[in-house]
């Protein structure tokens, strides 16, 4: 291949035609990648087919009712989501040069964050940015960074609480922008007139003998390594990841729980609770996760300086 034939290729490639291909690596027929964009399946091969008039190349191939990636198409799609990163970069650089002042930024989160950070997060861009917008989806971290991954979202707030042994943060962020977001301390929630609860902290060894509510399955893991270092397994009688519910469920001397700080302030505290840091001071960390190079995007740079300015204090 000559180096003319390169800058033509290069020059044929539009945001679309790889955004479409990104779509169909992911969902795996053009119907579902269609659905996905917000666009009909015509439409969609369409877009393919003027791309293989342009150059002679085609990016999908018939296999008995449905289509699949060529060897051209799959080589796309798997440099797809940092080039419509760059495109969307530059447009985002062109559009700031035209004084034209909107954007889009995909965020995805945890539940407990989307009490708490979240709502703060869109009304203060709102208030900075307003012509900037906010599409939410909730989920956690694994699913979170696997979404920006797949180009599903442009910004991801994700934890990780330290020794995980399935840290989303590291083989399944590789390639991806992973910014340190501040840490939060695990609290334990216990029945309020718990003999425990006599302590400003408590040592997680003084509840070997207490019945335990857990939570999502990272929390439930890091409360298994938290006791086993402690010295005991703990006696799960209830799991739930819904945090209201594990401090009703306290609150009637069903157990105790350990929940990281922003669960504890996304609703009221239940009256016949009491909550004690542990004595080992234990936290949990939070993340940032975006697509390499995604901060030169302007609504995405504006959002990670609207949430710099939220970051839980250290």
């Amino acid at each position: 291949m000559t180096d003319a034939s390169i800058e033509f290729l290069a020059g044929a490639l539009d945001l679309q035609t790889v955004r479409v291909v990104r779509r169909i690596a992911e969902h795996g027929s053009l119907t579902a990648a269609a659905e996905s964009l917000g666009y009909s399946q015509p439409a969609v091969s369409q877009q393919l087919k003027r791309f293989e008039e342009r150059t002679g190349i085609a990016l999908v191939e018939r296999v008995g009712r449905g289509i699949r990636l060529t060897q051209s198409g799959r080589v796309l799609a798997r440099h797809a989501n940092a080039v419509a990163t760059a495109l969307e970069a530059a447009a985002g650089e062109l559009a700031e040069i035209r004084g034209l002042r909107s954007g889009r930024v995909r965020l995805v989160s945890f539940p407990s964050a989307s009490a708490t950070l979240v709502p703060r997060f869109i009304a203060e861009l709102g208030a900075r940015h307003p012509g900037v917008t906010v599409t939410y989806v909730e989920a956690e971290p694994p699913e979170a960074v696997a979404a920006v991954r797949a180009d599903r979202a442009d910004l991801a707030i994700t934890f990780s609480y330290p020794g995980d042994r399935d840290d989303p943060h590291r083989a399944s962020a590789r390639g991806l922008d992973v910014r340190a977001y501040g840490e939060e301390p695990m609290e334990l929630v216990l029945p309020a007139g718990h003999a425990a609860a006599a302590s400003a902290v408590v040592d997680l060894a003084a509840l070997r003998d207490s019945p335990w509510i857990a939570g999502c399955p990272r929390c439930r893991g890091h409360l298994l390594e938290l006791a086993d270092a402690a010295g005991f397994t703990p006696r799960i009688a209830f799991e739930t990841d819904n945090f209201v519910a594990v401090e009703g469920m306290v609150a009637q001397g069903l157990g105790v729980a350990l929940l990281p700080a922003l669960a504890l302030t996304a609703s009221p505290r239940h009256p016949g609770v009491v909550t004690r840091p542990t004595a080992a001071a234990d936290v949990r960390s939070l993340h940032l996760v975006t697509a390499r190079g995604a901060e030169r995007v302007p609504a995405v740079r504006a959002a990670l300086d609207v949430l710099a300015s939220l970051a839980p204090a250290p």
